[in-house]
């Protein structure tokens, strides 16, 4: 118990600190690691911004983001307004092929479908809209097929995870095939969690990655 309180502490302490996130009408609870945020947000980058200061916090394994976004009524847009910025956000991105991707918006809801070659450009496409005014959540259907799957991924993932300082190699274990990589073992942050993710996405021919990582403290 002494231990879940604590962590309830840190968190609420370092949703204070950001400066992006109002903790005010935010509630946290914490279990055995696994944090639960309830309560309600201005803003979709607000509900964002407090999972990520959630995860910056040692000792969390897990966040349940239980948000709302209740935006002010200042700033409501119509989904097709919605739609117009998001398509054009997305235009003006270089990192992500518009002529790919579709946009969709039902009452204040954007989903992104389509298919990209690349992890960068399917994050760089949800990266571009989700910060937009009046949105309320964003779901990122875009699916990854490379053009090509190497035979050499594996030891291209292995080789960039021993590049990061961060990452003890010894506790990770990478398989691959048909293009899917599955990355198990143990990490102790979140930090080094997303650091292993994005070392597999970041080679070519990754067409998915399963996370089997475990969150030590």
């Amino acid at each position: 118990m002494h231990a879940n309180t604590e962590l309830q502490r840190s968190v609420l302490a370092e949703l204070d600190w950001d400066p992006r996130v109002d903790a005010s009408q935010i509630g946290v609870a914490a279990v055995e690691g696994v944090v639960t945020l309830t309560g309600q947000v201005s803003s979709f980058p607000e509900r964002i911004a407090a999972e990520e200061a959630v995860k910056r916090v040692i000792g969390v394994r897990g966040v349940a983001n239980d948000l709302a976004v209740v935006l002010p009524g200042s700033i409501e847009h119509s989904d097709t307004e919605l739609v117009q910025a998001a398509v054009l956000a997305l235009q003006w991105d270089v990192l992500v092929p518009d002529d790919r991707i579709t946009v969709e918006v039902a009452g204040g809801w954007l989903k992104l479908d389509g298919e990209v070659e690349r992890e960068y450009q399917r994050t760089a496409a949800e990266r571009a809209v989700r910060e937009l005014e009046g949105l309320l959540g964003c779901e990122n259907n875009i699916v990854v097929k490379p053009a090509i799957v190497q035979s050499t991924v594996k030891q291209h993932i292995e080789a960039a995870l021993k590049r990061r300082a961060e990452l003890d190699t010894r506790q990770l274990q990478v398989s691959f095939l048909d293009g899917e990589v599955t990355l198990k073992g143990t990490v102790h942050s979140w930090r080094e969690h997303d650091d292993a993710l994005n070392a597999a996405w970041g080679a070519e021919g990754v067409n998915a990655v399963t996370d089997e990582l475990t969150i030590v403290g």
